[in-house]
């Protein structure tokens, strides 16, 4: 037996947290709100500690009703949520004193868009995943927005609105059609409901399935949305849509798949719509990637070829190719938490996010060059940078499995993706910066900077505790 409010501590706590956050935003006076920050800070950093002791020390997996599941799996994916919102939170801080109004709600909407990713990563059926995608998704579409004076964010906020509530009607119809093939929606019974037959209608289910949450991971052709959001909503908003929510989606998937989709009647077609997702994914991304001028669509890009680079884990279909997801994406955490940390800061300090605002940026900005350097360079799959680790696992886990082809493509797109990293570099170096102003870190960015550059060497020199991480949490599934 186990106690469910010892299960679901985690979310209580963090939807007690938001509530509180935007109680504080509405009644406190906006000169005394300077404490919203830490109280995040601290709030968060217990969560994740807990969340820590859970993953390594906590009860067994413990499924409620095939509603819920808690087991190492979902577990890790919260802890990749909260040190996501952590580092996004720490970052933030300058900006969001700019923000020319409804700044206490910042916070409180940022972790109801982190708990509806924890509720994405234990769904164990299809509502249940369902109401978490919308809590997190709904949170997105205030805080894309969040500018209301900025035409560009405005423009952000009523495009993901649109097509955010298009993808969620894709998702809803194809859960519709599995429901009325199996009469359920929990994950375990759909796979024993469907067996191997394999009808028009289950086919159908499975497209629509894969285009709703396509569009969440941003896989090509469902990636058009990415570039105009990332580079309208507010930089720290692009960092956490660009790292935490493409997580939740991953995680969604991966239980979806591997419980259902991975049956004997979806198993040859789900496998080549994934492969040949992935691959136009990784091409599509890195190439249209080098033409690029602002940094914030390069990252957009760049996020959506690195999605590529996650589906050739799941094509695997092994403990190795799951390992290698979660591994990924943790460390894809911190690599473009860095980058985005340094982007933030420009944008703060300058109002601009254009790969030329960066010129001489080595001397107007020792550290932040240090750190984009470092996180581009691990984006690319540079040793011994942990980037190199994780596409490792990813690529050798395919190639296990027979799966050379995708490899052999992952391989050469990561090679071209060196060319469009190195070019943001090469500005940051090389080009003049006379007339540009200093750009000083300070505080909490400062610290979330040397962190996720000292975060992403550290594993690529030793990836063993956090593959060892990955592993539990991929056996758990299997």
């Amino acid at each position: 037996m186990f106690n469910i409010a010892t299960v679901l501590t985690p979310e209580i706590a963090l939807a007690a947290l938001a509530l509180i956050l935007l109680a504080i935003g509405l009644l406190i006076p906006a000169g005394a709100r300077k404490g919203m920050m830490p109280l995040t800070v601290f709030s968060l950093l217990g969560v994740l500690s807990y969340t820590l002791y859970d993953f390594f020390y906590g009860q067994e997996a413990a499924f409620l009703d095939g509603l819920y599941m808690h087991d190492q799996f979902a577990v890790y994916f919260k802890v990749l949520f909260l040190a996501a919102a952590l580092l996004v939170v720490l970052s933030s801080g300058g900006y969001v004193q700019k923000l020319p109004k409804h700044r206490g709600e910042f916070y409180s909407l940022l972790l109801l868009a982190t708990l509806g990713m924890m509720l994405m990563a234990g769904a164990g059926e299809l509502i249940t995943m369902y109401v978490g995608l919308e809590l997190m998704t709904i949170s997105f579409y205030i805080l894309v927005a969040y500018l209301a004076d900025d035409a560009r964010s405005s423009e952000a906020g009523i495009k993901y609105l649109v097509l955010g509530a298009t993808s969620s009607a894709i998702l809803l119809y194809g859960i519709s059609l599995i429901y009325g093939l199996t009469g359920s929606t929990e994950l375990a019974q759909i796979a024993s409901s469907l067996g191997g037959n394999l009808t028009p209608a289950s086919l159908l289910a499975t497209v629509f399935i894969l285009a709703g949450l396509g569009f969440k991971i941003s896989l090509v052709p469902f990636h058009l949305w990415a570039p105009d959001i990332y580079e309208g909503a507010p930089t720290p908003v692009t960092a956490f849509l660009a790292i935490a929510s493409k997580a939740a989606a991953f995680a969604v998937l991966i239980r979806v798949y591997l419980l259902t989709m991975n049956s004997q009647a979806f198993s040859a077609t789900g496998q080549t719509l994934l492969f040949v997702m992935a691959a136009i994914t990784m091409i599509v991304g890195n190439l249209i990637a080098i033409p690029q001028t602002n940094l914030k669509r390069l990252l957009a890009f760049s996020s959506i070829a690195q999605a590529g680079y996650l589906m050739v884990g799941i094509i695997a279909e092994s403990t190795a190719g799951i390992k290698g997801v979660l591994f990924y994406a943790m460390i894809y955490v911190f690599a473009n938490m860095g980058a985005f940390a340094v982007a933030t800061l420009v944008a703060e300090k300058q109002g601009s996010s254009e790969i030329k605002d960066l010129a001489g940026f080595w001397r107007r900005s020792p550290l932040a060059t240090v750190v984009m350097t470092a996180s581009l360079l691990s984006l690319a799959g540079i040793p011994p940078l942990a980037g190199f680790v994780g596409k490792f696992y990813l690529f050798s886990a395919a190639m296990d499995q027979g799966y050379v082809a995708i490899a052999y493509i992952g391989f050469v797109m990561s090679m071209i993706s060196v060319y469009y990293y190195l070019s943001v570099i090469k500005v940051m170096f090389l080009a003049e910066g006379e007339g540009l102003p200093d750009v000083p870190v300070h505080g909490a960015m400062k610290f979330t900077m040397v962190f996720t550059m000292l975060i992403t060497i550290a594993i690529g020199l030793y990836p063993t505790p956090l593959a060892q991480m990955a592993i539990a949490a991929a056996q758990s599934l299997f």
